[in-house]
């Protein structure tokens, strides 16, 4: 996940609200290119809470290892110019 900037968006403070929620501050928000219903990894580093934005792949939308090796054998044969068009 890219930053649109390269300067750190301000620091900001955040409540926990009621059921352990917080609020991810507009700044940090539109500069990590987040949305709604996104995942963020929590995680405690040196006493400190961190998060990182995720992305979360189903098992069942993620290559074998010979469906990936068609892949890049199909991308290979593509960049090398050994393709030929479908026809029906």
């Amino acid at each position: 996940m890219s930053i649109r900037n390269s300067a750190p968006p301000a620091a900001a403070v955040s409540r926990i609200g009621q059921r352990r929620q917080v609020v991810i501050p507009k700044a940090v928000f539109e500069a990590l290119q987040l949305q709604e219903g996104d995942f963020v990894e929590v995680t405690v580093e040196r006493g400190r809470l961190a998060m990182q934005p995720k992305r979360l792949v189903d098992v069942s939308d993620a290559l074998t290892k010979s469906e990936a090796a068609k892949v890049r054998q199909g991308e290979a044969q593509l960049k090398a110019g050994r393709s030929k068009p479908w026809t029906r």
